[in-house]
């Protein structure tokens, strides 16, 4: 699987993950077909999983005249794929970050959100 697909893919397992309360390792399991046992798409969803405190406070440190749990769910999903691959992930660029994460941005937000998630990341990055 390329990484945008394993981006992706990521994207929507976050998505829904961040709607459960239940055990999220066992839903990670269920949710990742055999097919799906793709080593950088496991990375992303448990590496944001496991430290989601930290990548959350750097999205709030960030954010201006916003709250973490005021932003949408698709945003936030977003912004916690693209900061932790910023953090725990030496082998990516950070502009193929951003601009992963603007594309995902695009296609699933709305018409402000890659410029949004653009924003955001470019703060954390300073």
């Amino acid at each position: 699987m390329k990484r945008h697909a394993a981006r992706e893919k990521a994207f929507q397992l976050l998505f829904q993950l961040d709607m459960i309360e239940e055990d999220i390792e066992q839903e990670i399991q269920e949710r990742l077909d055999e097919e799906d046992k793709d080593e950088f798409l496991h990375s992303l969803v448990t590496g944001v999983v496991l430290n989601k405190q930290a990548i959350d406070d750097a999205i709030s440190a960030n954010l201006e005249n916003w709250s973490l749990n005021r932003l949408p769910a698709v945003e936030k999903t977003i912004l916690r794929i693209a900061t932790f691959e910023f953090n725990f992930v030496e082998d990516v660029p950070t502009n193929v970050s951003i601009n992963e994460a603007v594309e995902l941005a695009h296609r699933y937000g709305d018409e402000k959100s890659g410029k949004f998630v653009n924003g955001v990341l470019s703060k954390i990055m300073k």
